[in-house]
């Protein structure tokens, strides 16, 4: 045992403070530790303290000074228990988490010191402590009681566990050892005491010995009987003091025992029974160790000492790395810590049996096989799941991982299933069919949550035992379930999640399905490219078409759709199973119906209403309808039978649904009295017997009961009369014979002649038993009487018998009774038509002797006809057929006699269509020289050939081979032979062929194929010496490419190429391989270029050493400096001259320069020491900042040439200030006016000269002068120039008025002239105030003359003339800014206001009106007929505002016939309740119901329900006197024309255009009348069908004729549906009309529908009345309409919890259960049931 420090978790303290305990949780996460301060601090893992927590004391109030003395971790590492000194246990609860709430869960007082505690990992709520008067107590943490487990004597100074946790052991001061075991006696070892210790044994372990030390030093090793086996004495080593404390490895193998600044550890050697004791782990200044603690994992150690320090240390025998992906850590023999490094995840990989671990594989990266001495561990790294077996291996063993759950150990033939988790084998088979495609392996893979029934705990595996032959064994008995054979070969198979039924495929790509139950298969695809099971659905493809199986139960159920690639996957997830198919160019994905595939895992759960709510929600389709099948008989089953009558009213099986609904009546008839016994009642069970089909089960079951009358019953209601006379004679019925004569009168009065006859037989009465025979068509019974009886004397009746079984086709019996009638030539024509040749050719050879040899040839055809090869040689030869005979023999395998006939046969040419078949099977036997002999004679020697090379036969290969063929074709048929010879390995055989046929380009070829580059050497040595150079190159690119460097640069040496193998190694950082080449084949530069290379990977002053070294140091530099490598430059440059080092920097800062970094290049210039250039390159980049802080810092001669040089470019940017002042701050004033000058900027010259140089300003004056004499165009500049000059002359008035002489007439920029005018108004209103107003005056004058109002009213305004300023800008219709004046002269206001609205309305500008006078603007909208906006902008305002529009609206669109847009529109926006609207409302609703268009009776019944309701359920009394009528009926008309949309609303649909009816004096009378028919036929009520449709036809006359006069009301008479209705004006279409009147003629005929309304009892009087009636015409009790119908509301109603309308019960829940909401109010609603 190897032990290492790692880290200290606590430092040392100054003072003392004892570590007194140490404790680590079983799931190795967090580390408990405590000193003398009685403080718990708790770490994690890798020692990083994560809490800490101060312990109680037993009492409080008593203050009393306590130490701990033990910590322990719960089994499931959620508790710690501390034993303290104050005869206290507590138990705390931690969470597994960190960060969760701390609290005490358990506490035990004890009356005695507690001294010691453990607790054994399995003793999930116990744990054990000792105590000071000798008492082992065990804390009970359910009970939170304490018990006594034994008393001694002598106080407990030790406790320790087993490692199994199922015992304990405690040492006691007097020196005894006792044990104690959990298990009562199981384990069959002794409990009490174990040994006697020398002294008191202190430190007490429990591994694979009992290890015992105490203050005598020696070490004490004793077996589990209590014997010694070793002692370790350091009594008399002086530099060892006490042996402290210690601990044991988890495995029991490692013990660590702590004492003064040093570890003693112990390992245990198992193939010796003893303890070796390892060298000490010495540890300078640690003190006394006080505790220690081992990880669970076995990976760490911890150890405490008297100064509070805790060491963490690492434990390893050893520690190996697996592939670079897993870390191998062996704690101990039998116990390895397997890591990946990726992730840091870990898993304990440990022998239960604690045998040595002697190798450690992965594959697949995730799965873990292990071998030990005597067994395999095997587990997933995924899952975390080990399994241990027992096995003794011979080291060829192969594993499969492709199931999940299981590992599959292949072994020598033998095929080994392990559990993953399970510590034995699940069960083996023999098989030589290893291919994961051919085995199956299903455990529990689909267990209900509701637990396991039927096959939910099978563990089954299917494999085969040869190619057509398939075993099931079911793992848990070990014995095999089911056999398959198949007649062709499988090469795919794998049983369903339930291990119920397997699916397979064969070579024909067939796909077939096994049911295990029934062992029953079915054929579900004749060509299956490509499938994949998914649960119990089954998703297949075959060719182009992608197949589905919903109902794996009923596989002709099938759900097909074309695709167009082929299926690579199936991916489920987020409730969605999608089947994703390759197109070629993209994948497309086909989601299948998760419904129908929930359906499964819920009738897999048992869960029948999940189950029956799935498939209610679901259209009855083929697969469905497989569903319900399936539940049904799942539900019969499990006895849930109102889930059954369910399945089968949903199925359509009214017999069944109505024979369990008596059943059901039964059963809660039972259960109201003796309730829970209703399905052990004696008639429930005989029908459900007899409902299954187990009628011998349902009469025994009435027997027992003694019902004999309810037995006989039964059989008779199923027209079995012989079983219930059968019945009738056990129990000697009196009416026994009544019931024989009624029985055969009614069996031939039904026509089964058969029964009667057999009845007659049993009489006695064979002749009239016979005649019945025959007249049932049963000749062959008849004639079996006939002989049985032997009545053949009666030739009659046996020629009529015989007769009768020749027309029957049974010849042969038909020709035995002619024999019998002496009619030979009749008996030999029957026994040739019923092919019995047998008794043809008896009858011959007395009879007919030339007939046999015909005979033996017919019977040898019909025995080959059914593949009876054998039997037909000999007939074939008694024939004299030999080809025949040679055709049977081949075909039934007889080769022998085949070559004996075929041999014989003259000539012998003439079996040579057997010649081939024959060499063929010979060949495959080895014998070989028959197989040459029929090879030649069917002239195919080169198959003989052939033959001979497969059988490595050379010699009589090639001398076959010149004997009979060209050296063409040898040369042919020996390239081929060497192709397969090298696809099989065999390359030097292949070489040999080659060579011999003089194609060594090939054998190159095919050692290149197979990388056997010598032998490719070699033989391109021997025959193609010019390219061997060539050879050597691609083979070293090869080789590179592969990884193979040393064999590269072989090659690339052999082929001249050193170059190409130094960028080898390079490449791949072998530069001393590179550097070695170099210096040897490439000359010094190449090896400098290496060197370079290699201190560049190397890096720092590794690099400088390698170049001092070689002396390249200075040329490397430039060299990196050339190419751009700075940084390595700089690091070389380092350790050279300093010169050498500014060289770099300049020349980096170049290069930074050109690549535009400016800073870093400022920088690196600097650092060179030429901070001009730096100063230079800010210039060029116009950085005048950095420019000018370099030449501050750094080059002060600069300044000035760096401002005068941003002066100029301010200059000519236009930024003249900024220039002005750089030029001031450069001294150099000149070169201002120069600028100005040359950019005729004379104004600025002659300012900035009058400024700063006067002494300059006449000349700069004298220069304008002559600059403008020389312009031709002076004018317009003139003026403003000499403005200028009279401003700066103070003189303004003067200066006014040049700007105002400016005008048209000198320029068309308006601009200009504006900024003028603006400008002399500025001057006026500044220097000369007393002309301000006229100057204003006519500046403004000038610009509203030129339109610009904004100017003239903005200087109006600056003068506060705002009338003007108003004018100004209303003139331009400037109005905001009209309006901003308001704020300084409000006194204007109306005079704004009213100019404006005065605007609007003449400009028509109604969406500005509609903000100030929104009446104004409402009434613009409505004359343009834009109603939208006007609308929208009347729903702003008020209710009445929008009401009076939207009347107004409503008005104008029914004008134009737009009722149903008048309609929305006010649903829109809201009905207003305003009864002056009300006649409007009223046209509305008449006119929507004339028309009856679907969306307008939608709208109305908005339309209503709001008028009507408000905002609420509650309808308005007042409103709904008038409305209230026409509500109900738009709102029956919008449902029914809803339900009509929906196949499963058919019904209700039915009703509402029934319930329509009653209102046809408000909606028109044939349509009504019409649409009530239709949906009635629809919903399968076809006299109300007849009875509307008759109707609706008399209305259509009616209409033509323009009166009802002919009307007749008999069918309605006494309803509430109205007989003097309005006629519409236009009939309907004449084809429907037609459509009509053929149907009601047809059903006139059909006497089975009756041609009347349907009707109903009066609750009340009992009347019989029309059925959708509100009011008894009788008794006048009215009721109210169903929401849901439009039916009356009869005794069993329900209210909807909302709105309260009410509903019959049975119509709102059929409603709700498929809407989910409220028809009325549509509010989410639940069906109501009580």
């Amino acid at each position: 045992m190897q032990i290492r420090h790692l880290k200290s978790i606590v430092p040392s303290a100054d003072s003392p403070n004892r570590v007194t305990a140490l404790a680590w949780s079983p799931n190795n996460q967090k580390l408990a530790v405590v000193t003398a301060d009685r403080v718990i601090q708790l770490f994690d893992e890798t020692g990083e303290r994560k809490d800490r927590f101060s312990t109680k004391p037993a009492d409080p109030k008593a203050a009393r000074p306590y130490y701990i003395c033990g910590l322990a971790f719960s089994p499931d590492s959620t508790k710690l228990a501390v034993a303290q000194s104050d005869c206290a246990v507590f138990v705390y609860k931690l969470g597994l988490d960190w960060g969760e709430k701390k609290s005490i869960c358990n506490k035990f007082i004890q009356s005695a010191e507690v001294t010691c505690l453990t607790w054994p990992h399995e003793q999930h709520n116990a744990l054990v402590f000792g105590l000071a008067d000798g008492k082992v107590r065990i804390g009970n943490l359910k009970s939170n009681k304490a018990a006594t487990l034994y008393q001694t004597d002598s106080m407990v100074v030790s406790a320790a566990s087993s490692l199994d946790g199922n015992a304990i052991m405690t040492g006691h001061l007097d020196g005894s050892i006792n044990r104690f075991f959990f298990d009562d006696g199981i384990s069959g070892a002794s409990q009490g005491k174990l040994a006697t210790h020398r002294c008191p044994p202190t430190l007490l372990l429990w591994g694979e010995s009992v290890i015992a030390a105490g203050p005598d030093k020696t070490i004490v090793f004793y077996d589990t009987e209590g014997r010694v086996l070793q002692q370790v004495d350091y009594s008399r080593n002086e530099e060892i003091q006490d042996l402290s404390v210690g601990v044991i490895s988890p495995s029991g193998q490692s013990v660590v025992i702590g004492s003064f600044d040093r570890f003693h550890v112990f390992n245990f050697v198992a193939a010796r029974g003893q303890w070796d004791e390892a060298p000490s782990k010495v540890i300078e200044n640690f003190y006394t160790v006080t505790a220690l603690a081992w990880k669970p994992d076995g990976s760490r150690l911890v150890a405490g000492n008297m100064c509070s320090a805790v060491e963490l240390f690492d434990c390893c025998l050893r520690r190996s790395r697996y592939k670079g992906k897993f870390e191998f850590n062996y704690v101990s023999p039998s116990q390895v810590i397997v890591k990946r490094l990726s992730t840091g995840s870990r898993i304990v990989l440990k022998s239960h049996y604690g045998y040595e671990i002697q190798k450690v594989n992965i594959f697949q990266d995730q799965f873990l096989i292990a071998n030990t001495p005597e067994t395999l561990l095997m587990g997933d790294l995924a899952s975390c799941k080990l399994s241990e077996i027992p096995w003794t291996g011979s080291g060829n063993e192969k594993f499969y991982f492709e199931n999940p759950h299981v590992c599959m150990v292949f072994n020598a033939g033998e095929l080994s299933l392990v559990e993953y988790g399970v510590n034995e084998i699940l069960g083996s088979c023999r098989t030589e069919h290893m291919n994961p495609h051919l085995i199956s392996v299903r455990l529990e893979e689909r267990s209900s949550a509701s637990g396991a029934h039927g096959d939910d705990d099978a563990k089954r595996v299917a494999y085969l035992v040869d190619l057509q032959t398939i075993h099931i064994m079911d793992l848990v008995s070990g014995l095999n379930i089911a056999t398959i054979t198949h007649d062709s070969k499988l090469d795919w198979l794998e049983l369903s999640g339930k291990a119920n039924k397997l699916l397979f495929r064969d070579k024909r790509r067939q796909l077939h399905l096994f049911d295990i139950a029934s062992q029953t298969r079915t054929t579900l695809l004749s060509f299956c490219s490509y499938w994949v099971p998914n649960s119990d659905v089954v998703v297949a493809q075959s060719r182009s078409n992608l197949c589905i199986w919903y109902s794996i139960d009923s596989p002709e159920r099938v759900t097909m759709f074309p695709i167009k690639g082929e299926v690579e996957d199936i991916e489920r997830a987020n409730g969605k199973t999608e089947v994703i198919v390759d197109e070629g160019v993209n994948t497309v994905s086909y989601t299948l119906d998760e419904g129908l595939i929930e359906f499964g895992s819920a009738l897999d759960d048992r869960d029948y209403d999940r189950a029956i709510t799935m498939l209610e929600m679901l259209e009855m389709t083929p697969e469905t309808e497989s569903m319900w099948k399936s539940l049904s008989n799942v539900a019969l089953a499990d006895r849930k039978l109102f889930i059954a009558e369910r399945c089968f009213a949903a199925l359509g099986d009214v017999s069944r649904a109505k024979y369990l609904a008596n059943i059901n009546s039964i059963a809660d008839a039972v259960a109201a009295e003796h309730p829970g016994e209703e399905l052990n009642h004696y008639a429930v069970r005989a029908r459900l017997a007899t409902l299954d089909k187990q009628f011998k089960l349902a009469e025994n079951i009435y027997l027992e009961q003694g019902r004999v009358e309810e037995a006989m019953e039964m059989y008779q209601e199923i027209h079995k009369w012989d079983l219930s006379i059968r019945v009738a004679e056990v129990k000697s019925h009196p009416e026994l014979d009544t019931l024989k004569r009624n029985y055969f009168q009614w069996l031939l009065e039904s026509g089964q002649e058969e029964k009667a006859g057999m009845l007659k037989e049993e009489e006695g009465d064979m002749i009239s038993a016979m005649n019945l025979f025959l007249k049932a068509g049963m000749p062959a019974r008849a004639a079996f009487v006939l002989v049985q009886n032997n009545l053949t004397s009666n030739f009659e009746l046996t020629e009529r018998i015989a007769s009768s079984l020749f027309k029957a086709g049974l010849y042969e019996k038909a020709g035995e009774l002619y024999e019998k009638l002496g009619s030979n030539e009749r008996a030999l024509d029957a026994y040739r038509k019923g092919k019995a040749f047998r008794a043809a050719v008896e009858l011959c050879r007395i009879v007919y002797p030339g007939e046999v040899i015909k005979l033996e040839e017919q019977w040898g055809d019909h025995l080959v006809a059914q593949k009876q090869m054998d039997g037909a040689i000999n007939h074939y030869i008694e024939a004299g057929k030999s080809l025949k005979a040679v055709e049977a023999a081949i075909a039934a395998k007889q080769w022998k006699k085949a070559v004996v006939i075929v041999d014989s046969l003259q000539p012998p040419e003439s079996g040579k269509p057997f010649f081939m078949q024959l060499a063929r099977h010979f060949a495959e036997v080895r014998d070989y020289p028959l197989a040459e002999k029929y090879y030649v004679q069917a002239g195919r020697p080169q198959d003989a050939v052939d033959m001979y090379t497969k059988a490595n036969r050379w010699e009589k290969a090639h001398a076959l081979a010149t004997s009979y063929m060209s050296s063409e074709d040898v040369a042919i048929l020996y390239i081929s032979q060497a192709k397969e010879l090298e696809i099989q390995g065999k390359f030097r055989d292949a070489e040999k062929l080659y060579l011999t046929v003089g194609e060594p380009d090939l054998a190159i070829n095919m050692y290149k194929n197979h990388k056997q580059y010598d032998q490719m050497i070699r033989l391109v040595t021997a025959y193609h010496k010019d390219l061997l150079t060539e050879t050597h190159l691609y083979l070293g690119k090869t080789l590179e490419t592969e990884g193979n460097f040393r064999q590269a640069e072989h090659h690339y040496i052999e082929g001249k190429d050193w170059k190409a193998a130094i960028n080898m190694y390079c490449a791949n950082n072998a530069y001393e391989e590179a550097y070695r080449i170099g210096k040897a084949h490439g000359g010094p530069n190449s090896a400098k270029q290496v060197a370079y290379l290699w201190a560049r990977s190397l890096g720092g002053e590794s690099a400088v050493k390698l170049l001092t070294k070689f002396g390249l140091l200075d040329a490397a530099i430039d060299f990196a400096t050339e190419n751009g490598a700075f940084d390595f430059a700089f690091e070389l440059s380092r350790f050279s001259d300093k010169h050498k080092l500014a060289d770099v920097h300049y020349k980096h800062a170049m290069y930074l320069e050109d690549e535009g970094r400016f800073r870093d290049a400022e920088a690196a210039f600097i650092l060179a020491g030429k901070p001009r250039e730096a100063i230079l390159m800010h210039i060029h980049n116009e950085n005048w900042d950095g420019a000018l802080m370099v030449a501050e810092t750094y080059e002060p001669s600069s300044v000035g040439e760096v401002l005068v040089g941003q002066a100029k470019v301010a200059f000519e940017r236009g930024e003249n200030s900024k220039a002005e002042s750089l030029i001031l701050r450069a001294q150099r004033p000149e070169l201002a006016i120069k600028f100005y000058k040359e950019s005729n900027n004379w104004r600025e010259a002659i300012r900035f000269a009058k400024e700063y140089l006067p002494n300059k300003l006449a000349e700069v004056h004298d220069e304008y002068d002559r600059y403008l004499t020389g312009q031709s165009d002076a004018g317009k500049d003139h003026i403003v120039n000499t403005a200028r000059t009279f401003e700066q002359q103070k003189e303004f008035s003067r200066a006014i008025d040049m700007y105002l002489k400016l005008g048209t007439s000198h320029t068309n920029d308006m601009d200009f002239l504006e900024e003028k005018w603006e400008r002399a108004v500025d001057l006026a209103i500044k220097f000369v105030p007393e002309r301000g107003q006229d100057v204003v005056a006519m500046a403004c004058s000038r610009l509203i003359d030129a339109k610009r109002f904004a100017a003239a009213g903005d200087l109006y305004a600056g003068v506060e003339l705002y009338k003007d300023a108003i004018d100004a800008y209303m003139a331009g219709d400037l109005w905001e800014k009209a309006k901003q004046i308001l704020t300084y002269a409000p006194k204007y206001k109306d005079y704004v206001e009213n100019a404006y609205i005065a605007h609007l309305k003449t400009a028509g500008h109604a969406e500005a009106l509609v903000d100030v006078d929104v009446s104004a603007g409402l009434d613009i909208y409505a004359q343009r007929g834009e109603w939208e906006k006007c609308l929208d902008k009347a729903a702003t305002q008020s209710r009445d505002v929008l009401s009076k529009y939207l009347a107004a609206f409503a008005a104008a669109v029914c004008k134009d016939g737009k009722f149903e847009a008048a309609a929305a529109a006010i649903v829109k926006y809201g009905v207003p309740q305003v009864p002056a609207n009300f006649d409007l409302y009223a046209r509305l609703t008449q006119e929507l119901l004339r028309q009856q268009s679907v969306t307008g009776i939608a709208t109305l019944r908005d339309f209503l329900f709001k008028l009507v309701h408000g905002s609420s359920f509650s309808p308005q009394p007042a409103i709904a006197e008038r409305f209230g009528r026409f509500l109900f009926v738009s709102h029956l008309a919008a449902l029914k024309n809803y339900c009509l949309k929906k196949r499963d609303l058919g019904y209700f649909a039915a009703k509402l255009a029934i319930s329509l009816l009653r209102y046809t004096k408000n909606i028109p009378a044939d349509r009504a009348f019409l649409d009530a028919g239709q949906a009635a036929k629809n919903a399968g009520m076809n006299n109300m069908a007849f009875v509307c449709w008759n109707r609706f036809l008399d209305l259509c006359e009616a209409i033509e004729e323009g009166s009802t006069a002919m009307l007749e009301n008999a069918d309605f008479v006494n309803t509430d549906v109205p007989f003097d209705v309005e006629l519409p004006t236009e009939p309907v279409e004449e084809a429907k009309r037609e459509e009509v009147r053929d149907w009601v003629l047809q059903v006139s005929l059909d006497q089975k529908v009756n041609q009347e309304i349907d009707t109903r009892e009066c609750d009340q009087c009992g009347t019989l009345i029309y059925d959708a009636s509100l009011v008894c015409y009788n008794c006048k009790k009215a009721s109210e309409p169903c929401i849901v119908t439009g039916y009356p509301v009869l005794r069993n109603s329900v209210k909807c919890t909302t709105c309260s309308r009410m509903a019959n019960k049975d119509d709102w829940n059929k409603f709700v259960m498929i809407e989910r909401i409220c028809p009325w109010c549509a509010t989410s609603q639940a069906p109501i049931y009580f």
